[in-house]
């Protein structure tokens, strides 16, 4: 079958924004004027198309990254809804690795609130040419140009509008679009599926003028043609202009602002222009850069349906009537429906059993996909997120996805015997769908843990087992997820020797270990010069360290951020043994880790406050009583913005608090900065109580 839209009249885009801020209303308004649907659903009703999950309905939030395809003028868009709350920001961190362009939602109250500067940097890891919606411009308080001068101040981006509000608030009735220098006013009769195009109001056209003339400076630093026709007639024609947008985007120097209502369809026509005017179609992104897992070279692939097929797979979720759904983004090549693909990643064979295009939770068989679409795929057995597929004989390894690490944890266990195997599957098949989501045994008292990225995280997971997989489960109160890290250095050795009578066990190993200055990755270097140990006994020692950082020094948690180099050892010719070394090395491990002034560390969360000027005292007062640091305070509108930093164990129940001591006027949001030291006293206490727990246990 041949292809029916070309690849120059393909985008793949994702919407990206702060929770609230109207991505899902915009993604159902693209669908209905682009005729995927026929009747609008609202996302406070549970009716939202791309919130097809029961408990997105219930709570009125995105909580997966869901997929659609729809055409608008043409050319086909396939388009993923990322989540606004930070506990799923590995939803947009896995939608981010696999799109070619994203709209950037800001709220025209709100502005850039701190979610929107968390996916922003997610986008500008990967490099990913944006264009900004300034939503809810229909609302009291709205300010386009503030919004604007926030994303150019803390995101620092080079924000320049193309379109310009005709009102705001319930005075709120269209657009200026300063490329055409013409107005749009939307008929709200008919949802706004149509609009008239009028020449700009005589008392806003000064303003409009003065903006396009801004915006053709700006654009003319990266565009020779553009700034020849602006210094010698003052202006440029339309086709100049856009063409220097176009360019300005890919290349990621430039954010152009639009602005509308999604929630009263308006503007959402001119957005989606703008998506075909100015994103990339994958034809206008590099060659996707790679590794061959064989000979270790450096690889590419273009993109074209005639050349090697290659795919990531970004995301796999499990679908009651037809198993596991791996979703995969085709860089090169054609995926064909009962064709073997090779996963690189993992170096073993696998069948593409059905192709499917998926519309949120809806599928429409496919015999074949395309380099540059995004489709589901049904039957692998062993593919899991970040993994690459590719041809047999054209062998490709591409970049992979890197996650957080959990922050929180909570004991679960069956209630029942029938409940331990269908609580095993359901835990195996969310920790497939959700790198983020772990699942552990507490070696001291036998309980299974799984960990996510916050409460909600895990509230959703605990929901999903209950009613997709009918688990009756008991689930203890949430945990924080500490670490032990250590901030000297010693040395330590390690021996293990047992002599039984014949064939006995000998390792001996001397190492250092020191805080990794680099990070909280481990890092194991070989010092040894001559051959004290031999070499093949090396990888064992390696395991034995990797074996003992499960379970620290001082209560027993993971260990991060350490750097051990095997200075020294020895062996014997007939005892030792790779089992010998990996307890040797486990040992000296321990001790010297005992040794280098080990510590405890807790996840600090950067919290931000929107309240009421006269709540502010007892805000900060209670934000000090829970260990917090304020960081700042500036106005946001018409509200105070109170940012700030504390321990995760601090904030457990600061929804309840903070409604309680501002009567409900205050929202705030809460991400995970970074791991810092337990104080020692905390340390002593917290000691006393874990033993405590583990002896009654």
């Amino acid at each position: 079958m041949a292809r029916l839209v070309p690849l120059e009249k393909v985008r793949n885009i994702g919407i990206m924004a702060h929770i609230d801020a109207g991505k899902t209303t915009i993604t159902e308004r693209i669908l209905l004027y682009t005729g995927k649907l026929h009747r609008m659903g609202v996302v406070h009703d549970g009716a939202a198309t791309m919130d097809w999950m029961e408990q997105q309905k219930e709570r009125g939030i995105t909580i997966t990254s869901a997929a659609t395809t729809c055409f608008w003028s043409g050319h086909r868009i396939n388009i993923i809804d990322t989540p606004g709350h930070v506990d799923f920001t590995v939803e947009v961190e896995r939608s981010l690795r696999v799109l070619d362009g994203v709209i950037a939602i800001f709220c025209s109250v709100g502005g850039v609130e701190p979610q929107s500067e968390t996916v922003w940097r997610q986008a500008d890891k990967y490099g990913i040419p944006r264009i900004a919606f300034v939503n809810k411009m229909d609302r009291m308080g709205s300010d386009f140009h503030n919004v604007v001068s926030m994303i150019r101040e803390r995101l620092g981006a080079n924000a320049v509008p193309i379109q310009l509000p005709i009102g705001s608030g319930d005075l709120f009735n269209g657009v200026i679009d300063l490329v055409k220098m013409k107005a749009y006013f939307y008929n709200e009769d008919n949802l706004g599926a149509t609009f008239e195009e009028k020449n700009i109001p005589q008392d806003l056209l000064d303003q409009a003028r003065d903006y396009r003339e801004r915006m053709i400076e700006n654009l003319s630093e990266f565009d020779d043609d553009l700034m020849h026709q602006f210094i010698g007639s003052g202006d440029a024609d339309e086709e100049t202009i856009m063409r220097a947008i176009r360019q300005a985007v890919m290349d990621v120097h430039v954010i152009p602002v639009l602005c509308g209502a999604a929630f009263k369809n308006k503007g959402v026509q001119k957005l989606l222009d703008a998506v075909l005017d100015y994103l990339p179609s994958p034809l206008d992104v590099p060659p996707v850069e790679g590794v061959n897992p064989f000979t270790k070279k450096e690889d590419k692939r273009r993109v074209g349906d005639k050349e090697p097929f290659s795919a990531l797979a970004f995301k796999i979720a499990a679908d009651p009537y037809i198993g596991k759904l791996t979703y995969i983004r085709v860089y090169s090549g054609v995926a064909k429906a009962g064709s073997q693909v090779l996963n690189a990643s993992s170096n073993s064979k696998e069948r593409i059993g059905r192709l499917v295009q998926m519309h949120a939770n809806k599928r429409e068989e496919q015999e074949e996909i395309y380099s540059g679409d995004i489709a589901a795929v049904v039957g692998f057995k062993k593919v899991f997120t970040g993994d690459t597929l590719c041809d047999v004989r054209k062998p490709i390894v591409l970049e992979t996805m890197h996650f957080p690490e959990p922050v929180l944890s909570v004991a679960i266990e069956p209630k029942t015997k029938s409940d331990q195997e269908k609580l095993s599957l359901a835990l195996e098949k969310l920790s497939d769908e959700d790198p983020t989501f772990k699942v552990s045994v507490n070696e001291e008292t036998g309980q299974t843990l799984i960990s996510g990225m916050g409460e909600l995280h895990l509230e959703i997971l605990v929901d999903r087992m209950l009613r997709e997989f009918a688990v009756g489960a008991n689930v203890g109160k949430p945990q924080v997820a500490y670490k032990e890290s250590i901030i000297g250095g010693a040395e330590a050795v390690g021996k293990f020797i047992k002599q039984s009578g014949g064939h006995g066990q000998y390792g001996h190993v001397e190492l250092r270990v020191e805080r990794n200055e680099k990070g909280d990755n481990f890092v194991f270097e070989n010092k040894i010069v001559g051959g004290s140990i031999p070499k093949h006994f090396i990888p064992s020692i390696e395991r034995g360290i990797r074996d003992s950082m499960t379970c620290g020094v001082i209560a027993g948690f993971p260990v991060v951020g350490v750097k051990v180099q095997l200075l020294d050892g020895s062996y014997h010719e007939v005892d030792s043994s790779e089992m010998a070394f990996r307890m040797a090395a486990s040992f000296a491990f321990r001790d010297a880790m005992g040794k280098a002034q080990p510590v405890m560390l807790e996840p600090i969360m950067e919290i931000e406050v929107v309240l009421p000027q006269e709540y502010m005292g007892e805000v900060i007062a209670d934000l000090n009583s829970r260990r917090g640091k304020i960081g700042g305070m500036f106005r946001r509108a018409d509200a105070q913005v109170l940012a700030a930093r504390a321990p995760l164990s601090d904030m457990f129940g600061y929804a309840t608090a903070l409604r309680s001591l501002t009567q409900g006027r205050a929202v705030y949001s809460m991400q995970f900065l970074r791991y810092e030291a337990l104080p020692e006293d905390m340390v002593q206490e917290f000691i006393g109580k874990f033993h405590g727990r583990a002896l009654r246990n």
